[in-house]
């Protein structure tokens, strides 16, 4: 007997179950029409370096909802959200919450507006302008970042907007040590994310403010 062949979907249903998250039908349908959106685009306008549909799901919808069990109400900032990563895998997991997709870019801002259209995500608002910059009319509960720049970098980007209780969450690779002892934010906590099918290693550094 011959085993089916893996498909997106397959692969984001056992993903999901093995990291206990319980999506309902359509929020497994949108995530899937993101995906083929993204792979799509992505043939034009080289959105990600992540080709393959199989891959994409780990690297790209697994990965981004790793942070979901941290959000802390909202709005929601995504400061260097590219292509809408992890911004639009966590705004159709919590379609309750406000985000804010930021990015200089502006083919990837156009390809995120496309897909919070298409996908009918009406709690998104994507912004075109450079971090640095960006002076928004209110302070954000959740700020989430994945591996955009350095931890202090971003922390003196983020700190100004970050609403009090509020949380930053940025996304790394390898335990960012030598990052961590240059960070000025107090108490910061390093956690490490378990992504199925992903070998290689995932943190999430988070910084509260209470």
């Amino acid at each position: 007997m011959t085993t089916a062949a893996p498909t997106p979907r397959i692969r984001l249903d056992e993903g999901l179950s093995d990291m206990g998250l319980e999506l309902s039908e359509e929020q497994r349908q949108r995530l899937i029409r993101f995906l083929s959106l993204l792979m799509r685009w992505n043939r034009t306008y080289n959105l990600t370096a992540v080709r393959d549909p199989l891959e994409a799901v780990t690297r790209h919808l697994l990965d981004s909802l790793a942070v979901l069990p941290y959000l802390a109400g909202s709005p929601v900032l995504d400061l260097g959200t590219g292509p809408g990563l992890p911004g639009i895998p966590l705004a159709i997991a919590q379609p309750s919450a406000h985000f804010v997709l930021l990015d200089s870019n502006g083919k990837k801002i156009r390809f995120v507006r496309q897909a919070a259209l298409e996908l009918e995500l009406a709690g998104i608002e994507a912004i075109q302008a450079r971090m640095e910059s960006y002076r928004p009319p209110r302070k954000f509960a959740t700020i989430v970042s994945r591996a955009v720049t350095e931890l202090e970098t971003l922390w003196q980007v983020a700190e100004p907007l970050l609403a009090s209780p509020g949380r930053l969450l940025i996304m790394k690779g390898r335990r960012p040590e030598a990052e961590l002892a240059a960070l000025s934010a107090p108490d910061p906590r390093c956690r490490r994310l378990s992504v199925p099918g992903l070998e290689a290693d995932r943190h999430l550094i988070e910084i509260r403010r209470d």
